[in-house]
């Protein structure tokens, strides 16, 4: 069953990468205490992903800030290499944190997997974004399959 509103942010281990190499830490620790703008995607470097919906975050990150985010998150069921790599070609800097979900542990945790097999994807994260204050859920755009437009920092912005 699909995260939903009040819900609190199921414990999964996260990687990334950063330069003193890769890290993991517990998903409750990133949200605890904070306001975080999570998103979720269904691959780095994938088209929508990197010519719209990663973009935009990046671009926005001063409007979230001035709205009161502490943090952007980004997930994708990738290694933390290739959201190294996927971070550094769209130049994201310190404005979004990517993170790896690379066994699609935190996607199955919020109900927000879906099965890419048979293209030889494998299992993968829902397009989606949330608001999490404090480690609960307090807004939820989840994308329909193909879809992208609730989940947008634009949408996400306009709602806060």
């Amino acid at each position: 069953m699909a995260t939903t509103l009040g819900d609190k942010i199921p414990g999964a281990t996260l990687r990334y990468k950063d330069e003193n190499g890769i890290h993991q830490i517990n998903a409750e620790e990133l949200f605890t205490g904070k306001t975080v703008v999570l998103f979720g995607v269904p691959g780095a470097f994938a088209p929508t992903c990197s010519s719209k919906h990663l973009p935009g975050y990046v671009q926005s990150a001063a409007a979230f800030a001035a709205k009161g985010v502490d943090n952007i998150i980004c997930v994708s069921v990738n290694d933390p290499f290739v959201m190294d790599a996927w971070s550094a070609d769209q130049d994201v800097g310190d404005a979004v944190m990517m993170v790896s979900d690379g066994n699609a542990d935190f996607a199955k945790a919020l109900g927000l997997d879906f099965d890419a097999s048979a293209p030889g994807f494998g299992v993968r994260c829902q397009r989606f974004s949330m608001l999490v204050e404090n480690g609960t859920v307090k807004k939820l755009n989840i994308e329909t399959p193909g879809a992208f437009d609730i989940s947008s920092a634009e949408a996400m912005l306009a709602a806060l």
